[in-house]
């Protein structure tokens, strides 16, 4: 790869985190990020850093980089936290957006929108990320966005289930989602606090089940003998 910038090499780590290219806990080896990038080891280690800010990656002396878990502890976190930053920020949205801001995010629901109909489950992950990102900037307030930031990293990694349905069921709720998306879009332009976070709430249920499925194992079949059966099997 020629050179980049460390700003283009910073957006394309962070793509290929988001699209789970770099699997959560995955190793990131310094020689060989910096050969790709065409960058020399300081301005790679800079970008690292800046990584490590944003809660991509995290690092450790001795021990090097690596992507994000996605442990068990942190998916229960996840799960705790989403719904209440979701809704705050719903909240400060509907009451500190401009009229430039909701013309941005009317774009991205075309995004996401049409991203979703051509059934890329990356992009319509990245598409959905940056809707929220921007309800996000709507909210005005550095501390929830901060939290938002990071939580959004791990629900782009986690969707990437959602958005690859294996039923009709499943493609019929990623069509209520972005049904969701136009009612959470009339609900902050109109200043409509409650009907805002409703919504909201609404949108991280109708996905819940789903991203649980991405660290939730499957159940074991039914017919598998138990172990009372088998403490005398040879």
């Amino acid at each position: 790869m020629p050179t980049i910038t460390k700003d283009a090499c910073l957006a394309d780590l962070q793509l290929r985190i988001l699209t789970t290219e770099l699997a959560p806990g995955a190793a990131l080896d310094e020689v060989s990020l910096a050969a790709q990038y065409g960058l020399s080891r300081t301005p790679l280690r800079e970008v690292l850093q800046r990584l490590a800010g944003l809660g991509y990656i995290t690092q450790a002396e001795h021990r090097g980089a690596k992507v994000a878990s996605m442990d068990i502890g942190t998916m229960r976190t996840f799960f705790q936290t989403a719904p209440m930053i979701y809704a705050n920020i719903a909240s400060l949205a509907a009451e500190n957006r401009t009229t430039a801001q909701l013309d941005k995010l009317k774009a991205a629901q075309r995004d996401f929108t049409q991203e979703t109909a051509n059934g890329d489950a990356a992009a319509a992950a990245l598409s959905n990320h940056r809707f929220h990102a921007l309800i996000g900037e709507m909210a005005q307030n550095p501390y929830l966005t901060a939290s938002l930031d990071r939580l959004l990293i791990d629900h782009t990694r986690l969707s990437q289930t959602f958005y690859r349905p294996a039923s009709t069921a499943e493609k019929d709720l990623i069509r209520k989602a972005v049904d969701q998306h136009d009612a959470m879009i009339s609900a902050i332009e109109a200043r409509e606090t409650a009907l805002a976070i409703d919504l909201t709430l609404q949108h991280w249920d109708l996905s819940r089940d789903r991203l649980e499925r991405f660290v939730r194992p499957d159940p074991l079949p039914v017919d598998v003998v138990s172990l009372k059966d088998r403490r005398h099997a040879i």
